[in-house]
């Protein structure tokens, strides 16, 4: 389990504290209709952190070619149709490049700032020259008004519980996943970013901001900035 985070409920548990069979009861949100509408149709994508494939499914029925990575096995044990790859995404180097690479669940906040510079730059090392990393940033109130909850129309109820500050501007986070059979806790590391600091933490591994996706700007179209 990598420092700070935890994990509880049935299942395996990866080290940043997902639990597998969690992430496999998940519905699927609004992502697939995100990238379809910001990318070419048919695009080969280089999903980073992919899960259970929760987003892959829905991607490849959409017509897109789909490599999925992820370091834990478990998760890529669910994941059908897709090449995939279990590699640590901060240390993935295949050696080609694709016309979309995403970056999703909020992984840009990780509370590592070496580590947020290796998913950055795994990002720009493989998106080709007329391509595009695509990047799921928290919302502006992710660590503020807690608790909360919301009440999934399939009939869990999710809820972050806290975000107390650890030291050097991360934040300890706690998240519940309540269902009617089963409940998931998560606890893991955040650090909060500006608006700001998000472009410039892209400037560093050589990206910038194309366009914001959506109008809470938690979607971002990120280009080479070359």
């Amino acid at each position: 389990m990598r420092e700070g985070h935890q994990g509880t409920g049935p299942g395996a548990i990866t080290p940043d504290g997902c639990a597998v069979e969690l992430y496999s009861r998940l519905p699927v949100g609004d992502e697939p209709d995100i990238v379809a509408g910001a990318v070419p149709a048919g695009a080969r994508i280089l999903e980073l952190g992919s899960g259970v494939g929760r987003v892959t499914r829905p991607l490849l029925e959409r017509g897109f070619t789909v490599t999925a990575v992820d370091e834990s096995a478990e998760m890529l044990e669910h994941v059908s149709g897709a090449r995939t790859i279990r590699s640590p995404i901060e240390d993935l180097d295949l050696g080609e490049t694709f016309d979309v690479v995403m970056l999703a669940s909020f992984l840009v906040h990780t509370g590592d700032v070496e580590v947020r510079r290796g998913l950055l730059r795994t990002c720009a090392r493989h998106v080709a020259e007329d391509g595009c990393v695509l990047i799921q940033r928290e919302g502006e109130d992710y660590h503020t008004n807690l608790p909360r909850e919301r009440v999934d129309p399939s009939g869990f109820t999710v809820r972050i519980v806290s975000s107390e500050p650890v030291g050097d501007g991360v934040n300890a986070v706690r998240a519940e996943y309540e269902f009617p059979d089963a409940v998931w806790t998560q606890t893991f590391r955040a650090r909060p970013l500006t608006k700001e600091q998000f472009e410039e933490a892209l400037g560093e591994a050589g990206l910038k901001v194309d366009r914001y996706l959506t109008e809470d700007q938690t979607w971002v179209r990120a280009v080479p900035a070359g």
